[in-house]
């Protein structure tokens, strides 16, 4: 448990957490007391990377003469996070060289692809997390301890979240930089999209990444048959490119449905609809290029979706402002990478008419 601690999110208050990483220092840090102490203990004190300190409920205690183990429940706050509720252990065994060994068992996932935070078949257990529960066990003894880690819903649980896409299996990752999770942070997405732009680098190299929004782009990806590593990137546009342009490479394409794309030819790089909702005044834009009559843009001003928007220019002769959205995402592109001359190649599908809008 902690005393409340809340931020304002979109004009909300919302309540924190602590992560799976601060689970696992305080199970790691209790089952160590109980070791030394030969008695159950109810709470435990650690700090955080963020300087927050916590007290945590131990529960499921166990007490034998060579090890000690118990967990700690993962509190989410307001985050919705499939990890919320969940139970982390820890057995701790007693060393006597000074070593704090730490290991992933049952529910925690293994690594099996380079790049990320460990070497292949390390647990996946994040190295501020592995820090923590060094530091906090030492805090105990100086002694040295075997550190297991584990999560016994951890497996079922893992196929909810994005580790197979980050090279992460058999479980969770035991995460958190800051050891508190703040409600709706996009951190934690971010970093997952750029784990997925180096393991594509790793796999395909630098000649080509494609980028899709979400589910149904990477459908169309494997339709058009297309090569090279494909990363899914959400709502995350702009950060995604600088990430993918400052690692070098070579050529960007990008496959969106219309809805999100018509805001990015607009030069919006970030499509979601709390922070722009421009899909209108980008078919007006265009449609106005091409010298569209009052009439269409104003029936234009009166729809509400992009696929209704874009049957009206289609039933009025405007098929191409699909070529001319997809030009200005390209251009709007080199301009935010500040670079004229970057190849990048845009593509706008639609859920009615597909590619090629017949």
């Amino acid at each position: 448990m902690m005393d409340p601690l809340y931020i304002i999110k979109e004009g909300k208050s919302l309540r924190c957490g602590y992560t799976t990483g601060s689970c696992g220092a305080g199970a790691a840090k209790a089952a160590a007391i109980m070791l030394e102490k030969k008695e159950i203990i109810n709470y435990v004190e650690i700090d955080t990377p963020a300087g927050i300190r916590l007290k945590l409920e131990v529960s499921n205690q166990k007490l034998e003469d060579e090890y000690a183990s118990c967990s700690i429940i993962k509190d989410g706050g307001d985050d919705p996070d499939v990890t919320d509720g969940m139970e982390i252990f820890a057995k701790v065994f007693k060393r006597k060289d000074g070593q704090v060994i730490i290991d992933g068992g049952t529910g925690i996932g293994r690594i099996k692809r380079k790049g990320l935070f460990g070497e292949i078949g390390d647990a996946a257990i994040n190295p501020v997390p592995r820090q923590m529960i060094e530091k906090e066990v030492k805090e105990v003894s100086n002694d040295g301890y075997d550190v297991l880690i584990y999560a016994p819903k951890g497996e079922e649980i893992s196929k909810k979240t994005y580790n197979k896409n980050i090279g992460v299996e058999g479980g969770i990752s035991i995460i958190g930089t800051k050891g508190i999770v703040y409600p709706m942070s996009d951190d934690a997405l971010l970093k997952t999209i750029y784990m997925e732009v180096d393991i594509v680098e790793e796999k395909y190299g630098k000649d080509n990444i494609i980028l899709v929004p979400g589910n149904y782009g990477e459908k169309m990806v494997e339709e058009l048959n297309m090569a090279g590593g494909k990363v899914k990137v959400s709502n995350f546009i702009g950060d995604s490119l600088l990430y993918i342009y400052n690692k070098g490479f070579k050529y960007i394409t990008l496959i969106g449905h219309i809805g999100k794309f018509s805001k990015l030819s607009l030069g919006v790089f970030n499509t979601h609809s709390r922070v722009c909702d421009g899909r209108m005044e980008a078919f007006i834009y265009y449609l106005a290029l091409r010298g569209a009559s009052m009439e269409i843009i104003h029936k234009i001003m009166n729809t509400i979706t992009a696929e209704e928007a874009l049957n009206i220019c289609i039933e009025n002769g405007y098929k191409e402002i699909v070529r001319d959205m997809e030009k200005g995402c390209e251009d709007r592109i080199r301009k935010y990478l500040k670079d004229e001359n970057f190849p990048v190649r845009v593509i706008i599908y639609s859920m009615e008419r597909g590619i090629n809008m017949g």
